[in-house]
């Protein structure tokens, strides 16, 4: 978010895929509160995957989470998007297409990350 918010660009933060079922809308809308805390000058959106998880979804939706992905049936997709859309909640069928996954970078420096970040923005930026 710090990469972003020096290039000026908005990112969407979007959860690890299938995670609103061994997460839930709690836990992530938390982690999401606090990223936004921490670099509040970044413009950000948050997708929380539910996967084919049909109960996730209803309990993202209903906790009101900003952005659900469902991937399930479609006929099932219909309704939630429906269910959603009256409680203002984003809803996507499609996981992003450009993903920047940094669990394989748990350990590196700051700068790395930060570099990796910057690259995956399209942007030569000064780490610093």
């Amino acid at each position: 978010m710090t990469v972003a918010a020096r290039a000026d660009q908005s990112i969407t933060l979007a959860s690890a895929p299938d995670a609103g079922g061994y997460v839930g809308p709690g836990w992530f809308k938390a982690i999401i509160a606090a990223a936004r805390e921490a670099v509040p000058e970044v413009c950000c959106s948050a997708l929380l995957d539910c996967g084919d998880n049909v109960g996730a979804a209803l309990a993202a939706i209903r906790a009101e989470f900003e952005g659900v992905i469902f991937t399930g049936r479609t006929d099932v997709a219909r309704r939630l998007a429906d269910i959603a859309g009256q409680h203002g909640v984003r809803f996507e069928r499609n996981r992003p297409q450009e993903v920047l996954d940094l669990g394989e970078d748990f350990f590196a420096s700051e700068e790395s990350l930060q570099r990796r970040c910057a690259e995956f923005l399209g942007r030569s930026l000064a780490i610093s």
